[in-house]
């Protein structure tokens, strides 16, 4: 059975993301923070991690640098309720899709995502890992 990681400070993101990946086959852990999230992939493997960009005590891009350094293989996808990048709905805002490439992610989801779209970003990473 396939683990994931999922980091979000916000608890109905986590509740909603582990109920549908559960459902679904997948086995989840899930952190509050960033700090937590850290602690937890640096204790337990994982095939992949989602890790929400905003977060109040560790932004998501020091935390998926901090993982990436303890554990270069695991695949990390980026998650934010902003619209962000070059088509994103606020041309002034940095291009963080960019970033968060640059720390490591694999991929970025924007909530709130539609279950079919996070359940096919999970499973097409954790393929493209494996190959």
């Amino acid at each position: 059975m396939p683990r994931v990681l999922v980091i979000d400070d916000d608890k109905l993101v986590r509740e909603t993301t582990r109920i549908l990946l559960s459902a679904n086959g997948y086995e989840v852990v899930m952190a509050e923070s960033g700090k937590a999230g850290i602690e937890i992939a640096r204790s337990r493997s994982f095939d992949v991690a989602i890790v929400d960009l905003f977060m109040p005590d560790i932004d998501g891009l020091q935390v998926i640098g901090a993982i990436r350094q303890s554990n270069p293989q695991l695949p990390m996808i980026a998650a934010s309720g902003f619209m962000f990048g070059n088509g994103g709905a606020c041309p002034e805002m940095p291009d963080f899709d960019s970033m968060a490439a640059e720390a490591g992610a694999v991929s970025t989801l924007y909530k709130p995502f539609r279950p079919d779209t996070l359940l096919g970003e999970v499973a097409r990473v954790i393929g493209a890992a494996a190959a």
